[in-house]
């Protein structure tokens, strides 16, 4: 693409790549649903069809490092970078392993010249990327963890369950799903920084949203800006019509949620985002909420709060079908939340005393992150205490916690290293 000056030739390649990249991602990741879904749809017109599906693993990160490849053959077709000629360097910046197997999702144009340019040791760089590793940990290993053991025995038991149990199994989905990703990306950043590589940012605290359009500039940041610049702008972005407008808004979101799994239940997630946005889109308010909410602020007003809430909610009414495995049970559950009492206490088969150390775990962690809201990450602030016997006591309590919530094979493979 880069030598030929012909346009039909440039066209060419340029298609030959992006077909050849999206080619591996539909063989491993798609073709399974599209002969399923074929299967299902000829079965209902009377047909009966027994598809041929393949019997393979999907490779780790083949989500992650297809849209890399992507990045670069469009910028470079976009001519905003040059061919890379070095075979190791392309290599690298396709498969560099923090962000492998859950992103953030990098482009050429960042994280190649950093690659290519020589990096010297920087302490101060590499206490930070230590220290947010350690806050990255400490989301996966205690929060996530802990919210995912009674989101997966709620979700898989909803039919037994009250509607307030449900909710509150609805919103440890919504906290283990965030602490699980924005945590892996923290400790992304955090081993990148070590090796003396900026990484871009993919989470800045989106429970503080106050509409659906901060929470998407907030939540998954490297996906949402590539879906914009290399899918949303394309087709028009938001210099056409209304009705395009909220064409390419449905897209976008569709698109996403298909990115995400083989499933319907994650389009129809794509479409309810696409839904909830639309108010901002429609009476172009999207950007009225570029400041983290109560900068300067110790606490937000009641407004502020009043859409935090609201916000929230829409992000954990669409959560339901994120986590369900049918469409049939995303349906279900929330027929349920709203059939069943709602004001009885979560009756939840298991030790209360560990339901309420959950509880509290999430409330503290909540504070650390609204206390932390204008920094890059929640204790990046927090962890530079001037007081060495302050820092040191912090950084205790988030090992000794990180390990006493660890599993116990995972606490002895620690122990031994």
């Amino acid at each position: 693409m880069q030598e030929t000056k012909d346009q039909k030739s440039r066209k060419f390649w340029f298609w030959l790549s992006v077909s050849i990249n999206l080619g591996f991602l539909g063989v491993f990741k798609y073709f399974n649903f599209f002969a399923s879904s074929f299967a299902a749809f000829s079965a209902n017109l009377g047909l009966h069809v027994n598809p041929w599906t393949l019997k393979v693993i999907l490779p780790v990160g083949i989500s992650f490092y297809t849209f890399h490849g992507l990045s670069y053959v469009i910028d470079i077709y976009k001519n905003r970078i040059k061919a890379e000629k070095n075979f190791i360097d392309y290599s690298l910046f396709v498969s560099f392993f923090p962000l492998l197997v859950a992103g953030p999702i990098e482009r050429a144009t960042h994280l190649l010249p950093q690659i290519k340019k020589e990096r010297t040791f920087d302490y101060h760089k590499a206490v930070d990327g230590l220290r947010q590793i350690l806050w990255g940990l400490f989301k996966k290993a205690v929060i996530a963890d802990q919210c995912a053991e009674f989101a997966n025995m709620i979700f898989a038991n909803s039919g037994s369950h009250s509607g307030s149990t449900l909710i509150l199994g609805a919103i440890f989905f919504a906290f283990q799903i965030y602490c699980d990703f924005s945590g892996y990306s923290d400790m992304a950043l955090g081993i990148a920084r070590l090796l003396g590589i900026d990484l871009l940012r993919n989470f800045a605290f989106p429970y503080f949203s106050r509409d659906m359009a901060e929470f998407w500039r907030r939540w998954h940041i490297s996906l949402s800006t590539w879906f914009r610049d290399y899918l949303y702008v394309p087709l028009g972005g938001s210099k056409v019509g209304i009705w395009k407008k909220i064409r390419n808004t449905f897209i976008i979101f569709l698109v996403s949620g298909f990115w995400h799994g083989a499933n319907w239940t994650f389009i129809v997630w794509g479409g309810l985002n696409a839904l909830f946005i639309m108010p901002s889109i429609i009476f172009n308010t999207h950007r009225n909420n570029l400041e983290i909410v109560a900068k300067g602020r110790n606490l937000p007003t009641l407004n502020e709060f009043f859409h935090m809430v609201l916000t929230f909610l829409m992000v954990l009414f669409a959560w339901v079908f994120f986590r369900a495995n049918t469409l049939g049970e995303a349906f279900a559950y929330i027929g349920r939340i709203f059939s069943k009492s709602t004001l009885t206490f979560p009756d939840i088969d298991t030790n209360r005393s560990q339901l309420l150390n959950t509880i509290i775990l999430i409330i503290v962690f909540v504070i650390i992150e609204w206390s932390g809201r204008e920094n890059e990450y929640a204790i990046s602030t927090l962890g530079k205490l001037r007081k060495r016997s302050y820092r040191l006591a912090f950084y205790s309590i988030l090992i000794l916690t990180i390990f006493l919530f660890m599993g116990k094979e995972q606490q002895f493979i620690y122990f031994q290293f």
